[in-house]
């Protein structure tokens, strides 16, 4: 197949939350910042790809059109991973991770869309078995530092049928107060690497006498596995790999055998291509992946298809946020913790032409 035509689109998505935006990122988050990748063969089809770009989709999308669209038009491809590699190693000059494997990303998961469309299937057909038709779902709240508001949206979580939660709190107080409303729910902390090497020991080891099912990358840096060595001894399972591009970077992780979860995502690690290069490490190493996944465009549904392929006990990450507009008329969202996984032809249905015209920046 060959490449005629490569757009590349900005979109920023506003979304409510609950809390103050506060404390994960540079500056208040209270929007949705989407990278988009459309690719067109000469045989006119379309494939639809998403590139990380919180806070940084502008720098993506300048990378897309400078470096990665031109090598693109005219193109013959088959294979998505091997034309992959092929962007890599003519890009390596303008670095390995960051903002060029999240541009790549993007277009890999535009690739994997046209290949499934073109064999008329459902993409989770080609990267299969599929093991389920509904792919249990985690509520992944945000950071609201304060035990009331946080504790709030646990009840609702519990209340519209999650079995499994993720808080981003990073204090005692906040943390017990959602623990004392959980009920049966399993509960997960990522604290994006907020704490010293002695106090995640200590949280950690608290954290472990209160059944919790994961700790998500205690410490900074998060490639560093010497003060994960001491923190996981408290007993309870590491998980982490968000920050981590391409299945290079996911050795280390991996051989440590410190981590029990190991966390790619999809529109940062290299596409679909890098991230079943991490499955298969992942399996021989016995581990469960648990894809990060707090997106709501092409991203979202790839992580959706891999999901679907994956042995229990497998979750998919919903971020518990409301959006203004879903990029697709039929979103497949949570119900009662589950969601199902789409069977049409490709990675998902053509993006809405009015949200993208309504929410487009660039």
């Amino acid at each position: 197949m060959k490449i005629a035509e490569v757009e590349t689109l900005l979109l920023s998505i506003p979304f409510t939350d609950g809390g103050k935006g506060e404390g994960l990122t540079p500056g208040t988050w209270n929007t949705l910042e989407t990278v988009l990748v459309r690719v067109v063969t000469e045989d006119g089809i379309e494939g639809w790809g998403e590139a990380f770009g919180y806070f940084c989709g502008a720098a993506v999308k300048a990378m897309l059109d400078r470096s990665v669209v031109p090598l693109l038009i005219g193109c013959d491809f088959d294979d998505p991973a091997e034309f992959s590699e092929i962007l890599q190693r003519r890009l390596a000059l303008f670095g390995r991770y960051g903002i060029t494997i999240f541009a790549l990303s993007g277009v890999d998961l535009a690739l994997w869309d046209i290949k499934a469309r073109a064999e008329g299937v459902p993409l989770h057909r080609l990267i299969g078995p599929q093991r389920r038709a509904k792919v249990p779902a985690y509520a992944s709240l945000v950071r609201y530092g304060d035990p009331q508001v946080a504790a709030g949206f646990t009840e609702r979580a519990v209340r519209e049928g999650y079995r499994h939660i993720k808080l981003h709190e990073i204090t005692r107080p906040d943390i017990e107060a959602c623990y004392a409303i959980r009920g049966d729910a399993d509960m997960m902390v990522d604290v994006n690497c907020s704490w010293s090497a002695e106090e995640a020991r200590d949280m950690a080891a608290w954290l472990a006498e209160r059944d919790t099912l994961w700790l998500e990358e205690p410490t900074f840096p998060p490639e560093d596995m010497t003060p994960l060595a001491e923190v996981s001894r408290a007993g309870v399972a590491l998980s982490g790999g968000e920050n981590l591009c391409t299945s290079w970077q996911f050795r280390e992780l991996i051989a440590s055998g410190l981590v029990r979860y190991p966390q790619p995502s999809v529109t940062k690690v290299g596409g679909l291509s890098e991230m079943m290069k991490v499955l298969r490490m992942a399996e021989e190493a016995g581990l469960s992946v648990m894809p990060h996944s707090p997106y709501f465009g092409p991203g979202y549904f790839a992580t959706l298809h891999v999901c679907a392929t994956l042995p229990a006990p497998v979750l998919f990450e919903h971020l518990y946020v409301w959006p203004d507009a879903y990029l697709y008329a039929d979103m497949p969202l949570p119900v009662d913790g589950k969601i199902t996984v789409p069977d049409v032809s490709g990675l998902a249905p053509a993006p809405d032409a009015e949200t993208i015209r309504r929410y487009r920046i660039a």
